[in-house]
């Protein structure tokens, strides 16, 4: 099989397993789905839907969050790690929302990086979830396992995310990074992988 016929094989087996593509992070808004994509920077999907609820509950409007004070913030997300950081980019970036976007959420990888704490990562999964668009989410579930399949040959998240961008249909590549993360959960581990209930084993090359 070539690249692109593995690739386009591993979306229509995750397509079959999760039928459903959902982003593991809850999120009632886009300003909230902004803000916990930043929380779960070197912190679980679970952990960041745990302190959610009472940080929105608290800081509900962007006002709120941009007037807020970091400390203040912080309280609410200490056990996400590194909470000082996130929680003075959430409010700086809250704040740049309101002073240069109007207090609306770019739509565009290259404006949404211009926030404080925004990388390319969350930047493509609001684009992909928030506006419709083509977007490849290259997280540590999406880096893992494209290259157990041999779609990617490298653990920077820019090189894997231009290699997917060639590889996927366009319309396929948001769903396909949602389907990695529940994929990588459920079968595809980092240390222990259970090949045996992958239906991709037949033809990945990383098969343990």
């Amino acid at each position: 099989m070539t690249k692109k016929q593995r690739a386009l094989a591993a979306v229509e087996a995750l397509k079959q397993l999760y039928p459903e593509a959902v982003c593991s992070l809850t999120a009632d808004n886009p300003l909230q789905l902004l803000i916990a994509t930043r929380l779960s920077a070197q912190c679980t999907d679970a952990r960041v839907n745990l302190v959610t609820p009472a940080l929105f509950a608290h800081f509900p409007t962007l006002d709120s969050l941009a007037d807020a004070d970091p400390e203040a913030v912080g309280d609410y997300i200490r056990s996400c790690g590194l909470y000082k950081t996130k929680a003075r980019d959430i409010v700086a970036m809250c704040r740049m929302l309101r002073e240069v976007y109007g207090g609306g959420i770019p739509d565009t990888v290259e404006e949404l990086t211009k926030l404080p704490g925004v990388g390319r990562k969350t930047a493509n999964l609001i684009c992909g979830d928030v506006y419709g668009k083509p977007a490849v989410v290259a997280d540590t579930h999406c880096i893992r396992i494209t290259g157990r399949l041999g779609l990617t040959d490298s653990k920077d998240p820019y090189k894997v995310e231009m290699q997917l961008k060639n590889l996927l249909p366009p319309e396929e590549s948001n769903d396909f990074c949602h389907r990695l993360v529940l994929f990588g959960r459920d079968v595809c581990s980092a240390r222990s992988p259970r090949c045996e209930n992958c239906p991709m084993a037949a033809w990945c090359p990383g098969k343990a």
